[in-house]
């Protein structure tokens, strides 16, 4: 499974093998080894397996979860509420929220779910808004 979710994260973003590894080097710990491009195709061909340290430099440079690499689980969701309790950096349009953002966001959601259930899908403005496109395509 890792091979196949690698190639298409890598493809989806439109990096080489190289491009790839460049990224994962950028960052290198002590006494980690640099990535190559060979490397990188092996483990997207299933030759070779990365090291739990290489899985995660992937996961984190990706934002994915190292289960949703290794195919633990089918989507790599989000629980919002705790992205926006947790120290990760939250950005929106490449604007760092503060923590008075992340909390009157949080409430924001937190109201609209908590009264979704008092509306009905007929509500006149609910039921006509149109469906939120987050099929992004530049």
């Amino acid at each position: 499974m890792f091979p196949e979710r690698l190639r298409a994260l890598r493809k989806g973003q439109n990096l080489t093998l190289n491009e790839l590894a460049q990224a994962l080097n950028e960052h290198l710990g002590p006494g980690e080894r640099p990535n190559t491009p060979t490397q990188i195709g092996n483990w997207e061909r299933g030759i070779r397996n990365p090291s739990f340290v290489e899985v995660r430099k992937v996961a984190e440079f990706f934002d994915v979860s190292m289960d949703y690499l290794c195919g633990r689980t089918e989507r790599d969701g989000h629980d919002l509420a705790k992205l926006f309790f947790s120290n990760q950096d939250l950005l929106f349009e490449g604007a760092v929220l503060t923590s008075q953002d992340r909390y009157e966001i949080f409430q924001l959601i937190n109201g609209y779910l908590k009264g979704r259930s008092q509306r009905s899908e007929t509500d006149t403005f609910y039921g006509k808004q149109e469906e939120l496109n987050l099929d992004f395509k530049e």
